[in-house]
């Protein structure tokens, strides 16, 4: 991490100087110099840190249901911030639901935040984490689903056969990529001609990068972390496989998001889980409550960024339910962060594992679809019980992934190419998607109801319920356009059809004229 400033950073809540206490209803709350915020980081966003010192102030107990927070203009003040950093930092409290406004009283801590301290211990005991956990008992090596849809899953799913670019839903950019960068930063890696680069190498992976992703993930995610709890792996996919062959035993259950990712699912089937499908609706995964629940799972698989593949961010209440279940039963939740960097219309959101204090939550995330996917590079935050085991399988598994590419990574995060390449890849793909949803209004009109969407490099569009969108899909590859089905994404229960378009490879002149040919292919014969 960066050095922190050298002096202490506070902030004044309470009554305006010159009011009386008794115009208060609200908790006494401290002083300024008795309300300390940790420094930021030299390299930290403004608004990233003040976000993040609030919001952990709300979710601690430091501030309370109720407590006003001074204007805009007092903070920005007393911070030294401009105006408009602190009127954003607000804005997006209130819409993650830690703020409120009244008429009156300013900006208060929300009254009804939920369980906002997460950080009791487990109510069942942990189960011990080794090599007879699980299948050292060997899991089936493939346990098929009775489902119909699971072959068109597997093959809507499968982003490795050549296809054409438009509406791609798993392709990045990659005519954008500095691959002349890349190409210096490996070329003087090489020179450098150290042969430590050359051998095996820490399981965990290199050490500058694990250290550069810590500061990475803690600066943009909020993630609470340390390079001893990093493990730097293949992509999020490898991740999940080896967290299931640390935790997951045969026969146990597994919740995870309906619809959801066919890949995360397969993966937890092979370990002979019984998965349980969890529903989704604007407000992410509906995290079950009250006495009729599924039973209790060993494994939950949940997407909270960006929900795969229907696009929704899991709501502030459901995270602190579903870590309170979490904590309560004693279940790990895996955090696939998909989608998380890219956000258009408004700032990034944290991470669940923000607000986990029980150390429940397994955060894992990948470079694949931020540069691109032959990087083949990937990264898992481990509760620190799990860091020994999973180094330990990963060194009588797989070993460790290439140190030559990690090494150029971590050097091409450290220069600062990463986050440039984001920002440009954030505005590029705030166009493409633009472009997306401008050519559907001139050529599809109710044929396909499109969904706005504020994230990610896909978007979803329904289709009315008697429409086959398998069918859809292939006629549509046949005219030269790859869209994907939605409904094999269904793992039970009625299914939904539609399509999902992916707008970041594409350029605007390919979009175009695959919308044009989309329309031609959903009309009526």
């Amino acid at each position: 991490m960066h050095a922190p400033l050298s002096h202490e950073v506070a902030l004044c809540f309470g009554p305006l100087e010159g009011s009386s206490p008794d115009h208060f209803s609200m908790p006494r709350l401290p002083r300024f110099q008795d309300f300390p915020l940790a420094p930021r980081p030299r390299h930290q966003p403004l608004h990233r840190w003040l976000h993040g010192e609030l919001r952990r102030a709300i979710v601690g107990g430091r501030l309370a249901p109720g407590a006003r927070l001074p204007s805009s203009r007092d903070l920005a003040r007393q911070q030294g911030l401009a105006r408009a950093t602190v009127v954003g930092v607000f804005a997006q409290l209130r819409a993650e639901g830690y703020l409120v406004t009244r008429h009156g009283s300013g900006t208060v801590v929300a009254a009804a935040l939920p369980d906002p301290f997460i950080d009791a211990a487990p109510a069942r005991p942990q189960r011990a984490i080794g090599p007879g956990s699980r299948a050292s008992h060997n899991a089936p090596a493939a346990i098929a689903t009775s489902r119909s849809r699971s072959a068109s899953a597997t093959a809507a799913t499968s982003p490795a056969s050549p296809a054409p670019a438009a509406f791609d839903i798993y392709r990045p950019s990659l005519d954008a990529f500095p691959l002349a960068i890349w190409a210096q930063l490996t070329s003087r890696r090489l020179r450098l001609g150290r042969t430590a680069l050359l051998t095996a190498g820490d399981p965990l992976g290199y050490r500058p990068l694990r250290a550069a992703i810590a500061e990475h993930l803690a600066a943009t995610r909020s993630v609470v972390c340390d390079v001893d709890r990093i493990a730097v792996v293949s992509g999020t996919q490898q991740a999940f496989d080896f967290i299931l062959r640390l935790l997951l035993r045969p026969g146990d259950h597994a919740w995870m998001e309906n619809p959801g990712y066919p890949g995360a699912a397969r993966l937890l089937r092979r370990a002979g889980a019984h998965v349980v499908p969890i529903p989704v609706d604007a407000a992410g995964m509906v995290v079950p409550g009250g006495r009729r629940q599924p039973p209790a799972p060993a494994m939950i698989y949940v997407t909270p960024a960006h929900q795969f593949p229907l696009g929704a961010t899991l709501s502030l209440e459901r995270r602190l339910a579903l870590l309170a279940l979490a904590r309560d039963r004693g279940t790990y939740v895996f955090e696939d962060d998909y989608d998380g960097a890219f956000r258009y219309d408004v700032r990034p959101l944290g991470a669940l594992q923000e607000n986990d204090r029980a150390n429940r939550v397994i955060y894992a995330g990948s470079f694949n679809k931020l540069l691109f996917p032959g990087l083949r590079l990937g990264y898992v935050v481990l509760p620190t019980a799990l860091v020994a085991p999973f180094a330990a399988l990963r060194e009588a598994v797989d070993r460790y992934t290439s140190p030559i590419e990690q090494a150029v990574l971590a050097d091409f995060i450290a220069e600062g190419h990463f986050e440039r390449h984001l920002r440009r890849m954030r505005n590029r793909y705030r166009e493409g998607r633009d472009a997306l949803f401008a050519a559907a209004r001139r050529h599809l009109g109710t044929k396909l109801n499109l969904q706005p969407t504020e994230a990610g490099i896909h978007a979803v569009g329904f289709l009315p319920a008697s429409a086959d969108d398998v069918r859809v899909q292939r006629r549509a590859a046949e005219a030269g356009i790859n869209v994907t089905a939605l409904s094999p994404f269904y793992l039970q229960g009625p299914a939904r059809p539609g399509l999902l378009l992916g707008f970041a490879a594409p350029s605007e002149v390919q979009i175009a004229r695959g919308m044009e040919t989309l329309a031609r292919v959903l009309r009526p014969a």
